[in-house]
C-alpha cells in the first residue's frame, strides 16, 4: 500500500484479484456528489478522533502539505494550500467526539464518491507483517529482500500530461531507450545477483507476503528488529495468485483467505516458486528505525484510521468517510496500493501482528466512501 504502501498494501481481495483491473487515467466516469455531513450514515454519533490524529501526522510530516503542492486528482483543482486552515487548527481540538465532529464540519465540505454511476465499491484491508530475517542464506532463509536498483528509473506520468496525474511507470534504460524492468521470476532467477544491495534473507512465502504488504517488521535472531520500508517497485502488473489458485481447484472460493493461500503454498513447496512466479510484481525495501510502517504520502500510518487509496482520484490527507457494513469510520488518506484502482476502492491499514493479519485478511466489504475537501476546493464536473 503501503501498498500500500504502494505502497501498499492489501489484504484477501488483492489475492483474490477482485481488486479490479488496472485502468488508464481518464478511464472512468468520477463524479463528487455534494453532500452535507447528516447525509453521512453514523456521522452524528461517530468519534472521529482517530482520523484528527492521523490527519495532525499528516499535517506535520506530508511534504505535500507543507510545500503546497499541486493536487494530482485531474478533476480538484488548486494545491494542498487549501489544507492550511485546518492543519492550524487541528491540534487545538479538544479531546472529546463532538469537538472532533465540529472541526472536521468546519473545515470540510463532504463528497460522496461514484464511479460510472456508481456509488458502491470494495474496500478490503492490509497489515504491516513481522518476518524472521537472516543476513545469510541457507536452505530456509533463501529468498533476498533487495534494496532499491541503481537502475530502477521510477515516474510520475502526471509531470508529462495532466490528465495523466496519479500514473506511474517503472523501468530501467537499456541502449537509450526506457525498457520494463525485470519481473519477478528474473529476478528470482538472478537478474539483480551482484547488482542490487541484499539487506536480509527470508523464508520464500514471508517475503512473497512482505511483497504483497508492501512494508513488515524484520525480526533478527537475537530479538531485535528494525523496519523494511517500501522503496520501489519493477513497474509490472500485480497478479493475484488467489484467483489462480480459485481457477485451477486448489482452493475454493468460499475458503479463500491469506492463510489459505499460505497454507497451500507450504503445503506444497514443488509448485509454490511456479505460483508465486506468476505474480511479476517486485518491491524493493529500505531499511528504517522509528514508528511506522510508512505510507507512500510520507507519513506514519496509523491502525485503523490510515487508508489507501487511487490518488488519481482522492488526494493524500483528505478525510474519507466510509459506509460499510460492519464499518461506520472516518479514515484518512495516507496510501497507495498497486491493487487499489478506481474513486470507490480503499484498503484499511489495520496494524501490525497476528490480530491485525487476521482483521486485514478477512475484510473484504462493498460500501460507500464519501471524501472530505477543504472548503476551498470545488471538484470540476
Amino acid at each position: 500500500m503501503t501498498h500500500k504502501s504502494a505502497p501498499r498494501w492489501f489484504g484477501l481481495l488483492a489475492l483474490v484479484g477482485l481488486a479490479g483491473c488496472t485502468a488508464l487515467p481518464g478511464e472512468i466516469g468520477v463524479s463528487y456528489q455534494p453532500r452535507q455531513f447528516n447525509d453521512l450514515p453514523g456521522w452524528a454519533t461517530a468519534d472521529p478522533r482517530g482520523a484528527l490524529t492521523a490527519l495532525a501526522i499528516g499535517c506535520r510530516d506530508n511534504r505535500r502539505v507543507t510545500r503546497a503542492a499541486r493536487l494530482s486528482p485531474a478533476k480538484l483543482p488548486g494545491s494542498y494550500a487549501a489544507w492550511r486552515p485546518a492543519c492550524a487548527a487541528v491540534a487545538k481540538v479538544a479531546d472529546n467526539a463532538a469537538a472532533a465532529r465540529a472541526f472536521f464540519e468546519r473545515y470540510f465540505r463532504p463528497y460522496q464518491l461514484a464511479e460510472n454511476n456508481r456509488p458502491d465499491g470494495l474496500f478490503t484491508g492490509y497489515f504491516e507483517p513481522q518476518i524472521d530475517i537472516r543476513d545469510k542464506p541457507d536452505a530456509t532463509y533463501r529468498a533476498a529482500l533487495y534494496a532499491r536498483p541503481d537502475d530502477l528509473i521510477m515516474a510520475n506520468l502526471g509531470r508529462w500530461q495532466a490528465d495523466w496525474a496519479g500514473g506511474r511507470i517503472a523501468g530501467r534504460v537499456v541502449d537509450g531507450y526506457l525498457r520494463p524492468y525485470h519481473d519477478r521470476r528474473a529476478i528470482r532467477a538472478g537478474a539483480l545477483a551482484g547488482k542490487a544491495k541484499v539487506l536480509a534473507w527470508a523464508d520464500p512465502v514471508d517475503a512473497f507476503f512482505l511483497q504483497i504488504q508492501g512494508s513488515g517488521i524484520a525480526r533478527l535472531p537475537n530479538g531485535g528488529t528494525w523496519r523494511l520500508a517500501y522503496d520501489g517497485h519493477n513497474g509490472h502488473r500485480y497478479v493475484a495468485i488467489g484467483r489462480e489458485l480459485i481457477a485451477e481447484g486448489a482452493i475454493a472460493r468460499a475458503d479463500m483467505s491469506m492463510q489459505a493461500i499460505e497454507k497451500w503454498l507450504r503445503a506444497n513447496p514443488e509448485r509454490a516458486a511456479e505460483m508465486m512466479a506468476r505474480n511479476p510484481s517486485f518491491i524493493f525495501f529500505r531499511r528504517r528505525q522509528g514508528p511506522g510502517p510508512i505510507g507512500a504520502a510520507g507519513v506514519p500510518l496509523t491502525a485503523g484510521r490510515s487508508l489507501a487509496i487511487d490518488t488519481r482520484y482522492v488526494p493524500f490527507e483528505a478525510p474519507v468517510w466510509l459506509d460499510l457494513p460492519e464499518l461506520r469510520r472516518l479514515m484518512v488518506a495516507q496510501d497507495r496500493g498497486g491493487a487499489i484502482k478506481g474513486a470507490v476502492r480503499g484498503d484499511v491499514f489495520w496494524g501490525s501482528g497476528p490480530r491485525a493479519a487476521t482483521r486485514a485478511g478477512a475484510m473484504a466489504a462493498r460500501g460507500a466512501a464519501y471524501v472530505l475537501l477543504p472548503k476551498s476546493i470545488a471538484p470540476n464536473p
